[in-house]
């Protein structure tokens, strides 16, 4: 019988290629890598079945260490929070999962949020490990995520996004701005900022480009449509707040607030809207539309 192929688990686990060293045993190179992991709970992951060998088959505390050995585990964070929000699955077929992330979770984990992210929700609610998402959106903003549900068709829905195949539109409510002429096209080169979680406009070529018009207004507060071309971090958020007009509620722009906590009464009013695009494996055009509406 051949060995396992790992597979199903590469959406979820990460991957850690052992580094040089002199220890005996991979447990003993874990405990030294991870400080903050004691080394009952790297016993305790391997006795449940998460840690893996490359082939994906569970590996035993004894297992001799050997630089560069792929291994593979899963990220747990003890006592994780839940977080009150609920995911919509606005479409689903053999290839394609388009969920509506609510505000406040999480796409992917990372950090403190490994189960409590859209990503391990899905795959449980529908039973598929092969779950992948095609782009990102802050954990702070809220609306359309587009998932490949296949890895034999993945690669053709990935090249949409790089290609600029896909027409992305946001919505954003923010402060008004009469003194600027729109649409507007605003072009800038974002680099990283202070502190490390935050980007910023700097000096250089252009590297990010975003659309911008006013679709409604309502006193000191506008409701703005935003169409990035380009999908760098933080794009939408720096960009409103180089024009003077942070969005609502945003706790890292212009400014970042000290020691904020998520208040679910207060999500930052940043909405990825509509997605549209052409499939690119039945060449019919595609479009999707989130259910979530922007309060004023």
């Amino acid at each position: 019988m051949s060995d396992p192929v790992f597979s199903a688990a590469d959406s979820q686990a990460s991957t850690l290629y052992l580094p040089p060293g002199s220890w005996t045993t991979v447990l003993d190179c874990l405990c030294a890598h991870f400080k903050a992991i004691s080394r009952e709970q790297w016993l305790d992951r391997m006795a449940r079945g998460r840690v893996l060998d490359a082939q994906g088959a569970p590996i035993a505390p004894a297992l001799a260490y050997r630089e560069g050995l792929r291994i593979h585990y899963f990220r747990e964070v003890p006592n994780e929070t839940p977080i009150p929000v609920v995911e919509s699955i606005l479409y689903a077929d053999e290839h394609l999962v388009v969920a509506d992330k609510p505000h406040f979770l999480p796409v992917t984990p990372a950090g403190e949020y490994v189960e409590q992210t859209l990503l391990r929700r899905l795959i449980r609610r529908l039973d598929n490990p092969d779950l992948v998402p095609l782009h990102r959106i802050d954990r702070h903003t809220a609306g359309l995520v587009l998932f490949s549900t296949n890895k034999q068709t993945r690669s053709a829905y990935q090249s949409l996004f790089p290609t600029r195949k896909i027409d992305k539109r946001y919505e954003a409510i923010a402060a008004a701005l009469p003194g600027v002429d729109f649409p507007l096209l605003h072009k800038t080169r974002l680099i990283e900022g202070e502190p490390f979680f935050r980007m910023q406009e700097g000096p250089g070529a252009s590297n990010t480009e975003t659309r911008i018009e006013v679709c409604e207004q309502n006193g000191d507060l506008w409701r703005y449509g935003l169409y990035p071309v380009t999908g760098k971090k933080h794009q939408l958020r720096v960009h409103m707040a180089a024009l003077g007009a942070g969005i609502c509620n945003d706790p890292f722009y212009p400014e970042v607030i000290k020691d904020a906590v998520d208040d679910y009464t207060r999500p930052l009013k940043l909405l990825a809207q509509g997605l549209r695009f052409i499939d690119p494996l039945s060449g019919e055009p595609r479009s999707f539309e989130s259910q979530i509406k922007l309060g004023w």
